[in-house]
């Protein structure tokens, strides 16, 4: 039996990560691997850094491709090989003509939601613009969504399986940018790193559109350190990279702007 307590000590996601344990104790038992439902950034954090002082059982977390946020989580004893090719996934393209009526990622989460789809079955989801989505899922669901999944907003789709390889991922276009600040708060290397006002991007952290590491930050005097990732809902993400001090006693930063 795994230490749950002590694991569970400090965690966020107390719910999830009780599930991913009694997960972890039954591939111990049966020698099997166990596959998870999909899970949020802020979730997978948390795994990872629970399961790197164990040495029973390993893990690997996979979504479809690299940069993916939502993934599932594979668990098996550390005698049994484990790689992503154990994560059984499904990627379904949903078709319509969006050119009069786009819709969002919000607009396809709800259409699938509404047919009784939870949001653990589901993991990305690629907007197309006008041709439709394209959205990766746990297998046992595909046939569902295929027969069920006839409209999104005011648009007849058609949904169909297609490989994975056939996904729609572009590499993140990236951005070298270095900047000099008086502190590490959050507000100050945001602001520097995506291109905005101070005071915007404080009303962004105050309201709730800002994350650090995938944990949600309301106070724009975080301090943000050297490794942490910063996401702002509607700009991308940013990477804090080498921080060194100025003779004046400043922070010269290191960031890497993804879009």
């Amino acid at each position: 039996m795994l230490p749950r307590e002590k694991l569970l000590k400090e965690i966020k996601n107390r719910e999830a990560i009780s599930l991913i344990i009694d997960q972890a104790e039954i591939a111990l038992k049966t020698w099997e691997i166990i596959v998870s439902d999909f899970l949020c950034p802020s979730v997978i954090n948390e795994v990872q850094r629970l399961f790197q002082g164990l040495t029973e059982v390993e893990i690997v977390t996979w979504g479809g491709y690299s940069q993916a946020e939502r993934q599932r989580v594979g668990i098996a004893r550390t005698e049994i090989s484990l790689n992503t090719s154990k994560i059984p996934l499904t990627v379904l393209h949903i078709a319509g003509n969006f050119l009069f009526d786009p819709a969002n990622h919000r607009d396809f989460l709800t259409a699938i939601s509404g047919i009784g789809i939870v949001r653990e079955k589901m993991g990305d989801i690629v907007v197309l613009g006008e041709r439709g989505a394209q959205v990766i899922v746990v297998p046992e669901i595909a046939e569902f969504l295929e027969n069920s999944l006839v409209q999104v907003r005011s648009v007849p789709v058609k949904t169909h399986s297609i490989a994975l390889s056939e996904l729609n991922i572009h590499a993140p276009r990236t951005k070298k940018i270095t900047t000099v600040e008086a502190s590490m708060r959050l507000d100050a290397v945001a602001s520097a790193g995506f291109g905005i006002s101070r005071s915007r991007m404080a009303n962004a952290i105050n309201s709730g559109d800002v994350r650090v590491n995938w944990k949600d930050i309301t106070q724009a005097s975080h301090a943000v350190e050297s490794g942490d990732l910063i996401i702002v809902r509607g700009k991308g993400r940013l990477e804090v990279g080498e921080v060194t001090i100025t003779k004046k006693q400043r922070y010269r930063i290191q960031l890497t702007r993804l879009q």
